[in-house]
């Protein structure tokens, strides 16, 4: 019953003031000439005046009941002592249309302009009922055009809130690009960059000792400080890049972000943060932001909440941030642009993003992300295998700098490889493929024969689909490209350590693709009159158990896209139209089996 009052609320709170009192002090005035008591009709003015009111707070529909039955009546009443009574009801007629809405004024006009009248007239016959009509039609007229003001002023209040938060979307998105950008242009520098003069450094290095001459010595040393010197001023540059907001903590920037919502949307929001910080990387951190963006604009511009509590917890295995609003929910979620993107966010990184919605109780949104911090207390011993010893010394250089990460030797070729995993039993093995003598495919297989505990790692510029899927049936356990950022590298090192597996995301389609080719030129053969594809009887199975496609696409490693193809491709050849029906379909002639 509490709400925000504004101008009109106190218009018409005054009036009703202003009428209930003159009613009363004309009654006691006149009592003499009353039927009832005094104090009878008195504690009916009070009733009329307050217990509409108390419902319109509740309903406008309660409300114009009792005007009409409670003050209506009252002023019958008072006619049918007094004729010239019948001008107290004008009030009540402006207040009905200001607060009438949608289809009461279907009968809230003809009972206020036409039936009450008509009762006036019946109970003083004295009394002109066309005139009393005209006064009615009248006030009846300014509450409505009052009614149009109310609306009107209802609009521009919801459109200047709605731009205040577009506003603060506005900012916060062209915070967050900025932010992208320069995260972009950091890792470029750093790959392009940094990576070129490392390899020049090592390489002056490697040839000190076939210099023999004095001279030749100082010219090598003052290419070697004049590189030095320069990765030094490209390292300055990329700190200098980092955003102040990138050099908050993240319980900083969500709070940072909490506040400057609240003071543009003018919403209470109230922050929380459990368990001590850990340190994220910063993809995570910008899905955190995006997440709590993404959720204060929703629940103020779908769910027009008040208040908002917003939770990070940082626990042992996983990050979670939980945004709460009192809004007034939805009985059916639908995702849109914003929500899609927090999600892909969040399966990047191994993460979910869940929402809970009901009518009456809000919506919850949670975003939990994995820990990957670095496991001071498991050292995880490293092979790098390559033929150029500049990539060898800079990959060291580059996995030096995290604490749980050793790199225990190094390997020029793939016999050197298999003897080092011999003597020094690694736990991963950074494998090149383009390699003299033994190539890195060779190396692999002789590897995981001999000892099948050593994980391998392929890293290498190469992007053929045929060579990467025999490599994976040889047992090798991810895939990654050289351009791979070193934070990126460290996190899969760590995951291929662990007993996972990964592929580059711009490698992963080519090798399904091929590996669906293999599949189909020896199983997929029409299995049934409808020449359905093991792929489709496959994707039927996984629809058959109300699997969603972006969840199949998860299961079977295809992309959406792929999945939805082979989805049509079935459902053209089963002669259906849509899910539901290619599954009764394939339960009728035994594809699948309920």
């Amino acid at each position: 019953m509490v709400k925000q009052w504004f101008w009109y609320d106190w218009i018409m709170l005054g009036i009703r003031l202003i009428i209930s009192f003159s009613l009363v002090l004309t009654t006691i005035r006149f009592q003499e000439g009353l039927v009832l008591s005094l104090w009878i009709v008195i504690f009916w003015e009070i009733a009329a005046f307050s217990i509409p009111w108390v419902c319109l707070l509740l309903n406008y529909k309660y409300y114009l009941f009792t005007e009409i039955l409670l003050f209506g009546g009252l002023c019958i009443h008072l006619t049918s002592m007094f004729p010239d009574a019948f001008p107290s009801f004008l009030a009540s007629a402006f207040l009905i249309a200001a607060n009438s809405a949608h289809r009461s004024y279907y009968w809230t006009a003809p009972a206020t302009v036409l039936v009450i009248p008509g009762i006036f007239y019946v109970v003083s016959p004295d009394t002109n009922y066309w005139f009393m009509v005209t006064n009615y039609g009248f006030a009846y007229v300014m509450g409505f055009a009052f009614h149009l003001l109310i609306v009107n002023h209802r609009q521009n209040e919801t459109i200047r809130k709605q731009n205040a938060v577009l506003e603060q979307y506005m900012s916060q998105i062209e915070r967050i690009t900025l932010a992208e950008e320069r995260n972009r242009l950091s890792r470029e520098l750093h790959d392009t960059v940094g990576h070129a003069y490392t390899s020049i450094i090592m390489g002056m290095e490697a040839l000190r000792s076939e210099l023999a001459t004095e001279m030749g010595i100082q010219r090598l040393d003052s290419l070697l400080n004049l590189g030095r010197k320069s990765i030094e001023e490209v390292r300055g540059y990329l700190h200098q890049m980092d955003s102040p907001h990138q050099s908050l903590s993240l319980v900083q920037s969500l709070q940072k972000l909490g506040d400057e919502f609240q003071e543009h949307a003018r919403i209470h929001i109230n922050f929380r943060a459990f368990g001590e910080e850990y340190p994220l990387s910063q993809q995570a951190r910008m899905a955190f932001i995006r997440c709590l963006q993404e959720s204060l604009t929703n629940a103020v511009r779908h769910g027009q909440a008040t208040e908002i509590t917003v939770s990070l917890q940082f626990g042992q295995q996983d990050t979670r941030l939980e945004v709460h609003d009192n809004g007034t929910g939805m009985k059916e979620w639908r995702e849109g642009f914003g929500m899609n993107a927090m999600k892909e966010r969040a399966m990047n990184l191994q993460g979910q993003v869940s929402v809970y919605t009901k009518p009456g109780d809000g919506t919850l949104v949670t975003c939990s992300l994995p820990r990957q911090a670095e496991m001071e207390d498991d050292h995880i011993q490293l092979l790098i295998v390559d033929d150029q010893p500049f990539i060898r010394e800079s990959l060291q250089m580059l996995l030096d700098k995290y604490q749980d990460l050793t790199v225990v030797g190094s390997a020029e070729d793939g016999e050197q490889a298999v003897d080092l995993c011999g003597r020094i039993q690694p736990h991963v093995v950074l494998m090149d493929l383009d390699m003299p003598r033994m190539n890195g495919a060779e190396a692999t297989k002789m590897i995981k024969q001999q000892w099948p505990q050593i994980r391998v790692l392929i890293f290498t510029t190469f992007q053929d689909a045929e060579q990467a899927l025999d490599l994976l049936r040889s047992g090798a356990d991810g895939f990654l490209l050289k351009s791979t950022e070193p934070l990126e590298l460290a996190n899969t090192i760590r995951l291929i350590h662990r007993g996972g597996t990964l592929i580059d995301q711009g490698m992963s389609h080519q090798i399904f693709e091929k590996l669906d080719k293999s599949v189909e030129s020896t199983q997929l053969k029409p299995v049934n009159d409808y020449d359905l594809t093991y792929r489709e009887i496959e994707i039927l199975q996984l629809v058959a158990k109300g699997l969603g496609y972006k969840t199949i696409a998860s299961k079977v490693y295809l992309s959406v896209g792929t999945v939805r193809n082979y989805a049509s491709s079935a459902y053209i050849k089963l002669g259906v139209r849509n899910k539901e029906e290619a599954v009764q379909k394939a339960l009728e002639i035994g594809i699948i089996v309920s």
